[in-house]
């Protein structure tokens, strides 16, 4: 592929050179960017193939020019190849050999791009048989060409299984991968051993490892074994260049050695290897060689995890593997590699508590227990000031945080094949020993709690495996009950013992006595000065209510007091946990008392609301009016006792005396939208608290609903509504007359938001989208056919419409999910079980519908999806697609069609383009759903990878917006 010698190549070459040029310069931000874009439209033209060979074959031309040019034409050759006519393929695949022999002494980025170029071409030229032959011939096997051919092969699995990136149908890629891949695997395997015994005398090579662990998805390990690769992999772990290589490529055999019955000999051959690694166990961790240390751990965890269930069948056998993964975890003094064998640890449980392999369980047993140590051991705070251990790492503080949670859940793990009991009474043996040193040494009243991380430690395992302790444990929690209590003053020790205590609150339901004194503990926090204490103490109090509020039932009036007494003093977060406590000692009262005492608790925040909301003239006020609405909703949403049939509920004609200071505090602030969210979130609780008790105030709350959204515009009201349309939709427990008057509210929302669409674009209000669409999910759900049958059907589909411009996730989502639902409306059966079958006007008006602006949403969805849309949204766009073609098929293809015609010139070929078009008229004849789906997806993601940069100035398809959203009713 010789270059051109016009001028006007030449000038076209200049300009290029010069845009790379500026890339590399210092050029200011604007001429950046301006080169970037120039240089991305450059990419995507023709000429750009004559570019990249003139540059690579250039001996003038920079590194960086030669770089972009290799990286130009791998994007050529996977996106580009169809600009190419067919018969120059061969020209194409020649020069790029070519090309790889001249870079195979250069730099190696430039080399494995043309690597990757060559793999792309072989995937796609499928006339090109002899692929391995042909470029083992032209390349050659000895020392110096083996560097590009190991390249070579290990870059060709990974562009094949990436093969959804090019323009191939399944049945192509799947022909294609097996005679690149499934096929070539055996004289692969004979070239990587015939080079393995030609530089047996070398230092091994990275490059050899890491493509036959590129291969071993396609070479099977059984018959890797039988060749001298083995001992080539295991003697690279002994190699500081090849050792990083040799360890990924262990692991994948392990990963392929998964169905232990089915390799059996593979693993009898690497499991002896595998063990004689141990000593470099203590070896790695005495030189404190972290990377040497971590591999090696990541050899015996990986190898634990694939051959787990051969450990419980025969842990004799297989014990010392256990052993080695508990050595590593034992001396990572650093704890940077133990998390590498958690997941092993949980595996293993998975098998010993299963009573076939009992026998396992106790002959593994005592490593399982030295591993409770282990853990506990780990929990401890480093060694730092006493003011702050990670002395201000907070970045390690964080990631030390995250780590005790996941040595909780190892701890799970122990619990359940020791028993709770014997890691519980491991805890607090700890927690004694520590004890009996600090009474013998005599501290002073005051003074310093010494080595205090060795106390605290077992104080969060004791935590971690609350969840694992059975509710009638009487062996070893009431010592540790007894002895929290009378712990040494300190504030990691206070807040652990706390929130211990928060955490066995079920056990203390079970064990009354020990209630008052854990609760006085409780208390006492809330005057200790430290912040984290006061929010553990909180915590502790919400669990204790929770859990306990029946025994709490007579401490009412006492909560209360120590309610009105702390809540001024509280961070919100604590306020809202000894909310959430104190409402369930409420709603544990007799039906008879709750009334009362919910007004002792909420008649002072409604107060405290009013006075706040004639106060709240700046947002921080404003802002704290909407966070302590919250509190009354905690008391709604927890607050729902169970009222006999036919009885009044008391707890709604409470909340309708509190009605009235909601509304006028709504109205109030009805422009400020955080007071807006938290006095619906309130509505809302009321309805999913009560359900259909509140038809007494659905009136009220229907009106306010509207005319809050007509006035705000916030979405939240539309969200509130879908709720009230769910609690009074079934037709079994609400009467038609109500049904009726949520239908009419139902429709009053409905133009409300019509009308705001005729003056507001969708992409300014996405969150309202969203609630609106999810409002008309469940109007379509508990009204279908009196919504489908009105004359709001065509507007909500223009609405849909015009809503698909949009390009954030959920706002699409809900969009695409409410448009598949009602689509599915025309066919016989329903999309939900409430109804046996679609009444046939109802199928016909949808039909109809679909016949009307089919066009127009198929030429909007492909658009999105080929240019806008994220790709959480492919699923439900394809599911519209597929309710078009089940409704009208032979227009959908005649749609689509056209939608690809006016595609900007260039950007897919005819013949792609007509690919495309077969595989969905075929799969829609067939009613082959799912190839309908993946043929759409593949298409558009090829597409939008080929045509579609961040910076690219076409966002959609020239037409696919359609007019603006006009209702007149």
């Amino acid at each position: 592929m010789a270059s051109s010698n016009g001028a006007a190549a030449d000038a076209q070459f200049e300009q290029v050179i010069a845009a790379l040029n500026t890339m590399q310069s210092s050029q200011v931000r604007e001429e950046k960017h301006r080169a970037t874009e120039f240089l991305e439209h450059f990419q995507k033209s023709p000429e750009a193939w004559t570019f990249g060979h003139a540059v690579l074959q250039s001996q003038t031309t920079s590194v960086e020019a030669k770089l972009f040019a290799a990286s130009t034409l791998k994007g050529k050759i996977t996106y580009d190849l169809h600009q190419l006519p067919r018969d120059s393929l061969t020209a194409l695949r020649d020069s790029l050999i070519s090309l790889l022999v001249q870079y195979q002494t250069g730099v190696k980025p430039i080399r494995t791009q043309l690597c990757v170029c060559l793999a792309g071409l072989a995937l796609q030229m499928l006339e090109w048989r002899d692929v391995l032959d042909l470029v083992v011939q032209a390349l050659g096997t000895d020392a110096q060409s083996s560097v590009v051919l190991l390249e070579f092969l290990t870059v060709l699995p990974e562009e094949v299984t990436e093969g959804r990136r090019v323009s191939l149908s399944e049945d192509e890629l799947a022909q294609r991968t097996s005679e690149l891949l499934t096929d070539n695997g055996p004289k692969v395997l004979q070239l990587l051993n015939q080079y393995a015994q030609t530089t047996a005398a070398q230092p091994p090579n990275p490059a050899l490892i890491t493509c036959l662990n590129s291969w071993l998805r396609e070479i099977a390990c059984s018959e890797v074994v039988k060749t001298p690769l083995v001992d080539v992999v295991v003697r690279a772990l002994d190699s500081e260049t090849a050792f990083d290589q040799a360890v990924d490529c262990l692991c994948t055999m392990f990963r392929e050695t998964r169905e232990v019955d089915e390799s059996h000999n593979v693993i009898e051959i690497l499991y002896p290897r595998v063990i004689a690694l141990r000593p470099k166990i203590a070896s790695a961790a005495n030189e404190e060689d972290t990377d040497l240390f971590k591999g090696i751990t990541r050899i015996f965890a990986e190898a634990g995890e694939a051959w787990v269930v051969l450990i419980a069948r025969m842990p004799m056998q297989f014990r010392g593997l256990v052993e080695a993964i508990e050595e590593c975890a034992r001396l990572d003094k650093e704890r940077d590699v133990i998390s590498l064998t958690f997941n092993f640890w949980y595996e293993l449980k998975n098998y010993l508590v299963l009573e076939s392999y009992a026998p396992a369980r106790i002959q593994l047993l005592d490593v399982w227990t030295r591993l409770v140590d282990i853990m506990i051991m780990h929990l401890q705070y480093p060694q730092g000031s006493e003011e702050d251990p990670f002395d201000g790492d907070r970045e390690m503080e964080e990631k030390f945080r995250e780590f005790r949670h996941s040595m909780g859940d190892v701890l799970k793990d122990c619990c359940e094949v020791v028993g709770s009991a014997e890691c519980l009474q491991k805890s607090f043996e700890k927690i004694q020993a520590w004890m009996h040193n600090y009474v013998k040494r005599s501290p002073l009243p005051g003074s310093k709690v010494a080595n205090w991380q060795e106390l605290e430690a077992p104080l969060f395992s004791l935590r971690a495996m609350g969840r694992m302790v059975p509710k009638d444990e009487d062996q070893v929690l009431p010592q540790i009950m007894s002895s929290l209590v009378q712990l040494p003053e300190h504030e990691k020790v206070r807040f652990a013992a706390t929130l211990v205590l928060g955490r066995y609150t079920e056990w203390t339901a079970k064990h009354p006595d020990y209630l008052q004194l854990q609760l006085d503990y409780i208390i006492n926090g809330f005057k200790h000065p430290s912040k984290d204490v006061t929010k553990a103490a909180a915590m502790a109090l919400k669990f204790f209510c929770q859990d306990c509020g029946k025994l709490l039932v007579d401490y009412v009036g006492q909560l209360h007091q120590f309610y009105e007494q702390v809540a001024p003093e509280l961070p919100l977060p604590s306020l809202y946990e000894i909310t959430d406590g104190v409402a369930h000692v409420v709603a544990a009262q007799p039906l008879d008392k709750i009334y009362d005492a919910l007004r002792l608790f909420c008649e002072p925040i409604a107060l405290r609301l009013m006075e706040s909301a004639r106060t709240a003239t700046d947002k921080e006020k404003k802002c704290q009016l909407a966070d302590h609405i919250q509190l009354l909703t905690i008391f709604v949403q927890y607050v729902h006792p169970h009222v006999p049939p036919g009885q009044p509920n008391p707890m709604v004609r409470f909340w309708a005396e509190m009605f009235p200071v909601m509304s006028g505090i709504l109205d109030g602030f009805v422009d400020f939208l955080p007071i807006c969210e938290r006095v619906s979130r309130f509505y809302r609780a009321m309805l999913t608290s009560y359900r259909t008790d509140m038809a007494p105030l659905l009136p009220q709350l229907a009106e306010k609903l509207v005319s809050s959204f007509e006035t705000s515009h916030q979405g939240c009201f539309l969200w509130v509504s879908g709720t009230v349309v769910r609690e009074f939709g079934d037709e079994e427990f609400v009467d038609e007359t109500t049904r009726n008057s949520v239908y009419q509210f139902l429709e009053r929302q409905i133009m409300n938001m019509f009308k705001l669409l005729n003056t507001t674009a969708p992409k300014e209000i996405p969150d309202v989208i969203e609630d609106f669409f999810r409002l008309l999910g469940d109007a379509t759900m508990f009204h279908p056919f009196k919504l489908l049958r009105s004359t709001l059907l065509q507007p909500i589909f223009e609405a849909a419409l015009v809503s698909l411009e949009l390009e954030q996730t959920d706002p699409l989502i809900s969009v695409l999910q409410f448009m598949r639902d009602l689509l599915a409306y025309g066919r016989e059966a329903p999309p939900t079980s409430t109804h046996r079958e679609t009444p046939e006007d109802v199928r016909t008006a949808i039909k109809a519908a679909a016949a009307a602006m089919g066009e127009r949403i198929t030429r909007r969805i492909l658009s999105g999806l080929m240019y806008s849309f994220p790709s959480d949204c492919v699923t439900d766009s394809s599911g519209v697609m597929l309710e078009l073609v089940e409704l009208v098929p032979q227009q959908v293809l005649i749609w689509i069609k056209e939608t690809l015609e006016l595609l900007p010139q260039g950007s897919v070929s005819p013949e792609e383009a007509q690919k495309f078009l077969t595989n969905i008229e075929s799969a829609a004849t067939n009613k082959e759903w799912s190839k309908i789906r993946y043929t759409l997806r593949d298409f558009t993601a090829w597409y939008r990878r080929k045509n579609v940069t961040p910076r690219s100035e076409i966002t959609g398809i020239a037409g696919a917006e359609g007019p603006r959203f006009r209702y007149g009713g």
